[in-house]
């Protein structure tokens, strides 16, 4: 039988980190700034790897409509996740960039105390919001796609979606913390 506090602590924690995953982002920014050693070789290949992450994110947005119907077309017909999928793709490319063990540990560390719980917490709202979604989730990995060719992937996308769900932030983040590498590898190796 389930521990009824623990799972109150589950959901407790689970609201907690939804709430402080952006103001830690913003602090990990910095941690990263300070701990990354780009080169341009490196950072060309985080910034392609990064990229992958951003086109997932993007068309993923452009698929959801959040609350009012499950949606299990495009990128949601590969991994349930598709949005965290793109966020771990985009992490794994700024921890190339980065060439510190110390930043991908963090980044470790983040994903497991962070974004673990807000997915347990995400499914559990979609089961009692949408009878389907346990057949659905029988069907559709959670994070990692049974396979890497994304046919259809377009299916379904609105950029009205995108725009409404304010998927451009995370090309802009992006933007800027590549903007800032290039700058510290100008200014340290000239």
């Amino acid at each position: 039988m389930a521990d009824p506090q623990a799972a109150r602590s589950n959901i407790t924690w689970s609201r907690v980190a939804r709430r402080i995953r952006v103001p830690m982002g913003f602090g990990f920014a910095i941690f990263y700034f300070w701990r990354a050693r780009p080169t341009w070789r490196i950072l060309i290949l985080g910034a392609l790897i990064a990229s992958l992450g951003i086109v997932l994110r993007a068309v993923a947005s452009g698929q959801v409509k959040k609350n009012r119907e499950l949606t299990m077309t495009g990128p949601y017909a590969y991994v349930r996740n598709p949005l965290y999928l793109g966020s771990i793709v985009i992490a794994i490319g700024f921890a190339v960039a980065a060439r510190d063990v110390w930043v991908a540990i963090a980044i470790l560390i983040m994903f497991a105390l962070i974004y673990v719980p807000v997915i347990r917490a995400e499914e559990t709202f979609l089961r009692k919001q949408f009878p389907s979604y346990d057949d659905y989730a029988r069907h559709v990995p959670s994070l990692l796609p049974r396979t890497l060719l994304f046919r259809q992937i377009m299916d379904g996308f609105s950029r009205e979606l995108y725009w409404q769900h304010r998927e451009y932030n995370a090309l802009l983040g992006a933007a800027v913390m590549l903007a800032a590498l290039v700058a510290k590898i100008l200014w340290f190796h000239g």
